[in-house]
């Protein structure tokens, strides 16, 4: 496995819509030593979620290892999932607003609106189809990163752009910034 190159807020590769993978693709060995790759790059970093297009490959594919809300017992407390092409359907209509960072835009964070359950449907590591349903921080994770493949950054998202802070700073106003926007405080 090597670590990828993480494509940073101005590359053109992080705007482009990706290409799909076609199925008979996923088992080669070199697709799969880039999942391996991407994997890597992603738990090297301590990010939830990274995107093919983060790594400068333009096609439809997302690694996700994210806290599960909402888990039923048994369940483990991080998800850890393979997509590729994968396609992304609101359940209901309930919207939340929460904090977002990203690999790709450095040091910064937003308030940006995503749905709270949302149904995946997805071809998994070995080209057979996934289907499940996330919920909360889980969704969050999938939304933000089935955007890059999309070409579509967090910052696309959010409502306002006065919520748009650098991570130092996210540390202490965060929690008093996100009360006075939902009038709790």
């Amino acid at each position: 496995m090597r670590l990828l190159q993480i494509c940073r807020l101005g590359h053109p590769a992080l705007r482009r819509p990706c290409e799909p993978v076609p199925p008979e693709e996923i088992l080669r060995p070199a697709f799969q030593d880039f999942l391996d790759d991407l994997v890597a790059t992603l738990r090297e970093n301590a990010g939830a979620g990274l995107a093919a297009p983060q790594v400068f490959v333009s096609r439809q594919v997302c690694v996700i290892e994210s806290r599960v809300a909402d888990k039923e017992e048994g369940e483990p407390e991080f998800a850890f999932a393979i997509l590729i092409n994968p396609e992304v359907a609101p359940i209901g209509d309930e919207i939340i607003e929460d904090w977002e960072g990203c690999l790709s835009v450095d040091d910064l964070r937003g308030l940006v609106p995503r749905h709270a359950k949302i149904q995946v449907k997805a071809l998994g590591r070995n080209g057979k189809s996934l289907a499940f349903k996330a919920a909360k921080f889980h969704a969050r994770v999938i939304q933000h990163e089935v955007d890059h493949l999309h070409g579509i950054l967090f910052l696309d998202r959010m409502k306002d752009m006065k919520s748009l802070m650098h991570i130092k700073e996210y540390s202490r106003y965060s929690r008093d910034l996100a009360a006075r926007r939902r009038g709790r405080a």
